[in-house]
């Protein structure tokens, strides 16, 4: 019996659970985790004295689904602990668990396809798995040990952050010189997602319970271990939207196939960092009363618009026709001739990615703008260009769709 169609069904349904798992996991990470940014830098005061002498450093006051709360916060930890304590980790776990899962089922099951692009650097399967683990571990180590060294040093959060900018930045440039473009994108992602999963697993989950354990002995509480969750939890919120970027990033092949893609990923990356600082800064200014501060905002998107013009393809020149010799004829010929030696492969009766078929005159001719898009103006087509499209021939199909296009009846 034959077991590969049987495999590609086990892993497409792999890949369905595990995207709808991470997903759904992903989303309760990052709402508790926004929600406790927003919570801590809202609190005020507390203007009851017993919750002075309780130990309570902030409070707040809120309504939801027809209740009032008032969670508070006290300053180290309570004086005593409470019987029913609600610790925050399996969501961060899960997210990391299932990303990992599905990063394993699509690109590391599928390396020699997903994962490489030869004409950006041609190594075996087996060598690019490794370095692409290799991301994963050497970002988590470099991060701890700036952490752990420029981190501890008082008044430095300026430079850790700065020095950890930059780490992203070679690290999303050295990807890009390695792998496919769609699988650096991702793979940048995911090894932010690791440190941030990270942070929770070895810093702020082991300082918590050395807390509670201290408070079970009847000992003194270090506060360090408050100070330390802190900063990880602050690194946490502004990794945050660079990797929902980056994670979605594989539907827009205008990133991760531009010539400059690594500088693609860094700006867009940035502006989430700069929307997000926003978002931050807003919540400190609402409670203080000041106007918010809109400037991160407008740097941000600035960032963005600044970026989509860049990326912007150059319209299309409708004389582009009228200058060439090759007839309208000739160019379908030479279309149908490349389409049948660079798509047909993934896109016939018996494999159909997609949905997509292009293996005669009329399908192609169906799906003449979508080929123009995918191939010529995105370059999203073939993926990791795993049939070595050429440049003349990808110019050659951004004049037969000018051609037709031109020869089409006006409405």
């Amino acid at each position: 019996m034959d077991f590969s169609p049987l495999f590609g069904y086990a892993l497409d349904w792999a890949n369905l659970l595990l995207r709808w798992v991470h997903v759904i996991v992903a989303i309760a990470w990052i709402g508790s985790s926004f929600y406790f940014v927003w919570l801590d830098n809202s609190l005020t005061p507390p203007t009851d004295p017993k919750l002075k002498e309780q130990g309570v450093g902030g409070e707040l006051w809120a309504v939801h689904g027809g209740g009032f709360y008032n969670p508070q916060k006290y300053l180290g930890a309570p004086k005593q602990l409470p019987a029913h304590l609600h610790w925050f980790y399996w969501e961060s776990y899960s997210t990391w668990l299932t990303g990992f899962g599905l990063f394993t089922v699509l690109y590391l099951f599928n390396a020699g396809t997903f994962l490489i692009d030869k004409t950006v650097y041609d190594w075996s399967p087996l060598v690019a798995v490794h370095a692409a683990l290799g991301f994963l571990v050497g970002f988590w180590l470099i991060y701890d040990l700036l952490c752990r060294t420029v981190g501890r040093m008082p008044g430095k959060d300026g430079l850790l952050g700065a020095l950890v900018f930059g780490v992203v930045v070679a690290a999303s440039w050295l990807a890009c010189q390695l792998f496919a473009g769609r699988a650096a994108f991702l793979l940048v992602g995911a090894m932010m997602a690791t440190v941030m999963s990270a942070n929770v697993f070895f810093w702020i989950i082991p300082g918590q319970r050395k807390v509670v354990a201290a408070m079970k002995a009847g000992e003194p509480v270090d506060p360090v271990h408050g100070q330390r969750g802190k900063q990880r939890s602050v690194h946490n919120t502004y990794f945050t939207l660079p990797v929902l970027f980056a994670m979605l990033s594989n539907h827009y092949g205008w990133a991760y196939s531009h010539a400059h893609n690594w500088l693609v990923l860094v700006l867009i990356m940035l502006a989430g960092a700069l929307i997000r600082q926003f978002f931050v800064a807003r919540h400190k200014t609402d409670v203080a009363g000041k106007p918010a501060p809109w400037g991160w905002a407008v740097a941000g998107v600035a960032v963005l618009l600044g970026v989509a013009v860049w990326l912007a393809p150059a319209p299309m020149k409708k004389d582009a026709v009228a200058t060439t010799t090759e007839t309208t004829q000739q160019l379908t010929a030479k279309a149908q001739a490349i389409i049948g030696q660079r798509c047909v492969m993934c896109h016939n009766e018996q494999i159909a990615n997609k949905g997509v078929r292009l293996d005669s005159p009329e399908a192609v001719a169906t799906r003449a703008q979508a080929i123009y898009q995918q191939v010529v103006a995105l370059r999203a087509m073939p993926l990791n260009n795993a049939t070595q499209i050429t440049e003349d021939e990808r110019a050659t199909l951004g004049r037969w769709y000018q051609a037709i296009s031109a020869a089409a009846p006006t409405p």
